[in-house]
């Protein structure tokens, strides 16, 4: 039962334009996949832009307030120290949103162009293939009918043949 490990594999005829394909449809994922992402962080840009008008309009409101006590004021002080912390991470985190959004929609649009370019090789490949297809077609034929002509020459020379040696014949038999 080991005779079938020592062969080889025959090699599968594939459709040429097959890796066109595969290479569209991976553009295509790449794509829709930046797409979403970049729709994530611009939803996430626009609550952290909700968040950071919060957070000023707060500090603002704790600036306002004073107090005579000590210790409310010290609360008042930490608390605002901390929204201003929040504050700063916010802002941060929201430059960082809108440039890796940036990033996402430039990678999205390369993607999309060299989608775009690809299916365009795409169509000259099956132009070209299909042309290529009917020449080799034709060829074949070409090819077949060289062979039918190779015939008839061959079957005229063996007629001429034929009667050429009739004719040797004839000749003798006459003398």
């Amino acid at each position: 039962m080991v005779f079938g490990l020592f062969k080889k594999k025959e090699k599968k005829a594939t459709d040429p334009l097959a890796a066109f394909d595969e290479m569209i449809e991976s553009l295509e994922r790449q794509g829709a996949a930046a797409r979403r992402s970049a729709a994530t962080l611009i939803s996430l840009r626009s609550e952290l832009r909700r968040d950071e008008e919060r957070f000023s309009k707060r500090i603002e409101e704790l600036a306002s307030k004073r107090s005579d006590d000590q210790k409310v004021s010290e609360v008042l002080s930490r608390d605002r120290d901390e929204l201003h912390r929040m504050l700063m991470r916010t802002k941060e985190a929201l430059q960082q949103a809108e440039r890796d959004s940036s990033l996402l929609m430039e990678a999205a649009e390369q993607l999309t162009r060299q989608l775009s370019t690809l299916k365009e090789e795409r169509q000259g490949a099956r132009a070209r293939f299909s042309g290529g297809l009917v020449v080799s077609a034709a060829l074949k034929a070409q090819a077949a009918d060289f062979d039918r002509v190779m015939k008839l020459d061959a079957a005229r020379d063996e007629v001429e043949k034929a009667h050429a040696l009739a004719e040797i014949y004839r000749d003798d038999a006459e003398r």
